[in-house]
């Protein structure tokens, strides 16, 4: 098995086209553990898991930005009681890998409409972005209270601001403008979105930023999936043409 999974990771390195920026939508967790008769937070917690293997896959790989969508805007309409346990989650996944990461040369930041969140939250997020900064290894963003829609209101509504302060004129404001008003601005745009759990669509993520991103969707639950799961995304993100519009050579 070990010398399987070896070979995946030495055969995308050969194949050199290694996606700069892979962004993830982690789902099923609810449905993994429905399947075994568990409550959904210890799908959740299950799931915590798989974002260790993940960091760890893209270190490895070479990776340059890894994008996870934890927590979407539309998830604040669950139960109570499940939110309160993911934020509880998020709080201990902090306190126990902010370390780690910091040694890996991981640097941390959350991504989405903070304001929302707990106190004790709030501040669990600021403390890991603050331990990490400066890693150079990888960029770890992590979307919490996230929902791309309010992302691309947000950019376009501080464009307004800059006309009304009168920092920019109305022509000035293109494509290039506005994404750098988005939450993503420094990094580049994903290469790879993989969705896990088989469903076929974007669920509000990065709708601009995965314009031109290669899609790879699997059937595997988020628990079940681990770095190898990466390696199998990549070596297919190696097998396309991507053409951005131009006739292929």
């Amino acid at each position: 098995m070990t010398t399987e999974h070896d070979s995946r990771l030495d055969r995308l390195r050969l194949n050199g086209a290694v996606p700069r920026h892979v962004a993830i939508i982690m789902d099923g967790n609810g449905r993994w553990a429905r399947e075994r008769g568990l409550e959904r937070t210890a799908g959740h917690q299950a799931g915590a898991r798989s974002v260790r293997e993940v960091v760890e896959g893209s270190l490895a790989a070479g990776v340059e930005v890894l994008t996870l969508f934890a927590f979407s805007q539309e998830n604040w309409q669950r139960p109570p009681a499940e939110i309160d346990a993911l934020m509880l989650l998020l709080e201990e996944y902090i306190a126990s890998e902010a370390e780690e990461l910091k040694r890996e040369g991981v640097a941390v930041r959350m991504l989405g409409d903070l304001d929302r969140l707990a106190p004790s939250s709030r501040e669990a997020v600021n403390r890991i972005e603050e331990t990490t900064r400066g890693g150079t290894r990888l960029a770890l963003n992590v979307c919490i209270s996230y929902g791309a829609r309010a992302e691309i209101a947000r950019a376009a509504r501080l464009l307004a601001e800059r006309v009304q302060r009168g920092e920019i004129e109305p022509a000035q404001i293109d494509e290039a403008a506005l994404a750098t008003h988005l939450y993503t601005a420094e990094w580049p745009d994903p290469d790879l979105l993989v969705r896990t759990s088989g469903e076929m669509r974007i669920s509000n993520f990065l709708l601009w930023q995965v314009a031109y991103a290669e899609l790879y969707v699997t059937p595997v639950l988020w628990p079940d999936f681990d770095r190898h799961e990466l390696y199998n995304a990549i070596l297919d993100f190696q097998r396309r043409d991507r053409r951005f519009g131009r006739v292929g050579a």
